[in-house]
């Protein structure tokens, strides 16, 4: 069932299954909330877990302004509020990590654990700007975007290719190349750096990285870790979205982790 909430990005939607200590899943550029669906299943049997599709990406409608992490990221804190959750664990992939670490940053009451997959944040630098602005712009984007989402994904499982078959459909529509492109851009942006910051993330901190991503490389799961204090970092051989490629390794590592916080609580 799909369930539907109003943010300052417009309505966003989302699933609710299971029942326990709540776990929000949040996912890349031009994917979307069924990226997850190979560890929701078993997730749900001792969570409830809350899985979103970003503005403009599976079920929600297209933002009325120009999308940005940091209006995703704003998207996040007000279904959080709006839901009314308890503290909450968030697995944030690529910009949804992005957005988790910033919701830990802003607002350290709402989260639990957080567990951030290839995520984005935490590696800036004139080089990293500029190529980002390259992406960002709508005629590199068009031609690059079906090649690459192939080249960082890195499919293997069922569930990997039918993720990447949606985000190629919407690589092949002006929409989908448009918000691609807004996004990328805002990546150059100040305020998606969060390394001046990371020192604020105090909820335990556990990044997964697919170290055979082309999106973003083990040297940037590497440089996350160092930002983030006290931060554990696991590498598996896959591309960027390990839990679809992976699901019993991702769940291997991650499982413990999410559990861990029942037992603080």
């Amino acid at each position: 069932m799909v369930n539907t909430v109003q943010t300052r990005a417009g309505e966003v939607a989302y699933s609710d299954v299971g029942d326990g200590p709540v776990v929000v899943l949040l996912h890349a550029t031009l994917h979307d909330r069924h990226d997850f669906d190979a560890i929701v299943p078993s997730l749900s049997r001792e969570h409830r877990v809350i899985a979103v599709d970003w503005p403009g990406h599976g079920d929600s409608p297209a933002p009325d302004q120009l999308p940005t992490a940091a209006l995703f990221a704003d998207a996040l804190a007000d279904v959080v509020a709006a839901l009314d959750l308890p503290p909450a664990a968030f697995v944030g992939n690529s910009v949804g990590g992005f957005a988790a670490a910033r919701l830990t940053i802003t607002e350290p009451q709402r989260v639990s654990r957080l567990v951030l997959v290839n995520t984005g944040g935490f590696v800036t630098n004139p080089a990293v700007r500029l190529y980002c602005r390259t992406l960002g712009t709508p005629a590199v984007m068009k031609r690059v975007l079906p090649p690459f989402v192939r080249s960082y994904m890195k499919a293997t499982s069922d569930n990997d290719h039918a993720a990447q078959e949606r985000v190629l459909a919407r690589a092949h529509t002006r929409e989908g190349v448009g918000i691609a492109a807004a996004l990328w851009r805002s990546f150059a942006s100040p305020d998606y750096d969060l390394r001046p910051h990371a020192d604020r993330i105090t909820a335990p901190c556990l990044i997964v990285w697919g170290s055979k991503d082309t999106a973003a490389p083990m040297l940037v799961g590497r440089a996350t870790a160092a930002a983030i204090p006290g931060s554990r970092l696991e590498a598996l051989p896959t591309g960027h979205a390990v839990f679809s490629s992976d699901p019993d390794g991702f769940l291997a590592i991650a499982a413990p982790f999410l559990a861990a916080a029942q037992t603080r609580s």
